[in-house]
């Protein structure tokens, strides 16, 4: 059996499907490997945010008895109200724009939400001087960040963030280590001040809610900790790979779920709805928002559709009772900025898996470590990428060298296998004897060039994940026309490089005996290269030089291989 005829098919028929896949996605269909692309349903997002709240809506959102603190709180409807009242009865609101170095922030008073963030450090998709906008609130673009205080007996309301609340701090600018930006509101015997301290230098906001109980009677209040967004794909998404946009949370029990937009429309959205640690979060390529609730407090989780194309997830924690007179503080941690992975995981466990590596996150995260370390030393992405593209073909040289030395011979008898299929004709069960026993005479395995690059390709995928979901990779340059390694080579430069290489490879291949065979193998450069216009320009960075090393690998194997039968023949 020709093994080699039937690895190359395989390659080819994958790459077909490769195409196909991207093209089904590109016209708004299903992805052929399970992942759903974002949704992207027409509709009025800031209507549906203002419209009247329904009946449906209101059971969808009601806190879950398991969450209240005793039975004899548990008949409280604490609903977390999903929509404002019509916008000609919605409160007035003020914007509060606050600045410090990594920051621009607006606040609206309404709930004192936070509903608009720009990331000074990180350029808008396409442009150069635009900082990139995470949050935002507005009809073709809503990401906003909510908390409230929910449980108030019936035919009352605490404050949430629908509730109208008043700036107290002044101070609008971060001029040291940190700013604290102070709301109230008070509502049916609840005050709450809400207090964000935002950090020098820092993506994580301290939150921490004081619920002061003005009234005559006890309370048992529960907060929710909130992030709302539409389910349209950011501005930078390509249809030519995937990455995962949409909600996430993560438990020590059941660590790290992602949740699709498609599921909750569907009802068949399964995540841990009961815990007492980890965060939930919104993902999407490169950036994430997440709420830390406190280490030990049980909450409630909850991923929802608000209405058409406008989805939350929440947490909801019991705040515990509250004597008339008396108050109790509430912190929690909000994440919005980069995918950091350091960071993040300096602030919550597991925090830093929002950049997803799958099942192969056991290989990446070494390699991604090892590239921060480099780039440590190096202070240039793109040239991280070539050294550490040599260091792992280095390390994987033995390996390679028994396919290069394999696919040499092969290349050698080339002749001898041509004159035996030219011998045996369409007789392929002696084609193929006289094929084994030539094998046996030269001492070729005929898997010896496919299984060591099989071996490889774990971590070859790893590294591709890494350097695909790696925020360092954003705005990145390298040298000349590369100034954005996160986005396609600009002239197309790289994958023409890449196409070169891989001819070239072809070329040091051995022949294959079947002519359709062979145009097959001619092809493929144009396949990958023609996919590789698309990518980022790191990862065609990476393949150029993997190609190259190879190149050089494979001259060098064969190269002795030449001079071995030299020797030989004297």
């Amino acid at each position: 059996m020709d093994i080699r005829r039937t690895i190359l098919w395989m390659i080819f028929s994958f790459s077909l499907l490769l195409l196909w896949n991207n093209w089904q996605v590109h016209n708004g269909k299903a992805s052929l490997f399970g992942t759903t692309p974002a949704v992207t349903q027409s509709g009025d997002k800031k209507g549906a945010q203002s419209g009247s709240q329904d009946a449906a809506q209101a059971e969808d959102t009601s806190v879950p008895a398991g969450v209240q603190q005793s039975a004899a709180h548990a008949a409280q409807d604490a609903t977390v109200p999903g929509r404002a009242e019509t916008q000609a009865q919605q409160p007035a609101s003020e914007k509060v724009t606050i600045h410090t170095d990594v920051y621009t922030l607006t606040f609206d008073t309404l709930g004192a939400q936070l509903v608009r963030a720009q990331l000074l450090n990180y350029n808008a998709p396409g442009t150069e001087d635009q900082p990139m906008v995470l949050l935002n609130d507005t009809k073709d673009d809503l990401y906003v960040a909510q908390t409230g205080v929910v449980g108030a007996p019936k035919g009352e309301q605490f404050p949430t963030h629908l509730t109208p609340f008043k700036l107290v701090s002044t101070q609008t600018s971060l001029t040291g280590d940190k700013l604290d930006v102070v709301f109230e509101a008070e509502s049916d015997g609840v005050k709450v001040v809400k207090t964000y301290t935002l950090h020098r230098g820092r993506y994580d906001i301290d939150v921490r809610h004081d619920i002061y109980n003005t009234g005559g009677q006890a309370i048992s209040p529960s907060l929710y900790l909130q992030l709302t967004r539409d389910g349209d794909a950011p501005a930078d998404s390509s249809h030519f790979y995937r990455t995962f946009t949409g909600p996430a949370l993560y438990s020590e029990e059941d660590k790290f779920q992602k949740i699709a937009f498609s599921d909750i429309d569907k009802g068949k959205a399964t995540y841990t709805k009961q815990a007492d640690n980890g965060w939930i979060g919104m993902v999407q390529h490169y950036f994430a928002t997440a709420w830390v609730p406190p280490e030990g407090t049980k909450r409630h989780n909850e991923a929802l559709r608000l209405s058409d194309n406008l989805y939350a997830i929440r947490s909801i924690e019991p705040v515990g009772t509250i004597q008339p007179g008396q108050h109790h503080a509430v912190d929690a941690h909000l994440w919005v900025g980069p995918q950091d992975q350091k960071a993040m995981s300096a602030l919550a466990p597991g925090l830093e898996l929002v950049v997803d590596y799958g099942w192969l996150t056991i290989i990446a995260k070494p390699v991604f470590k090892l590239m921060t370390w480099i780039h440590s030393v190096l202070g240039n992405w793109g040239w991280t990428i070539v050294v550490l593209t040599l260091l792992i073909k280095a390390v994987f040289y033995p390996l390679s060298a028994t396919s290069y030395r394999s696919m040499a011979k092969m290349k050698q008898v080339g002749p001898r296998m041509k004159a035996l299929k030219d011998k045996f004709g369409d007789d392929k069960a002696k084609l193929n004897a006289a094929m084994m026993e030539m094998y046996r005479t030269e001492k070729i395995n005929p898997l010896g060039g496919c299984l060591p690059m099989v071996v490889q390709i774990p971590v070859f995928i790893a590294l591709y994940w890494v350097l695909l979901g790696s925020v360092e990779m954003r705005g990145a340059p390298w040298i000349l026309w590369v100034h954005d390694l996160s986005a396609r080579d600009p002239y197309f430069i790289l994958p023409a490089i890449m196409m070169a290489t891989m001819f070239l490879q072809i070329k040091l291949n051995p022949t294959p005996p079947d002519p359709t065979q062979a145009k097959v193998m001619m092809i493929m450069p144009l396949v990958f290269g023609g996919m590789m216009f698309f990518f980022p320009a790191g990862l065609v960075l990476y393949w150029c030089v993997n190609n190259a090393v190879s190149i050089a690998q494979q001259r060098y194997i064969m190269h002795k291989l030449d001079q071995e039968k030299a020797a030989a023949s004297r």
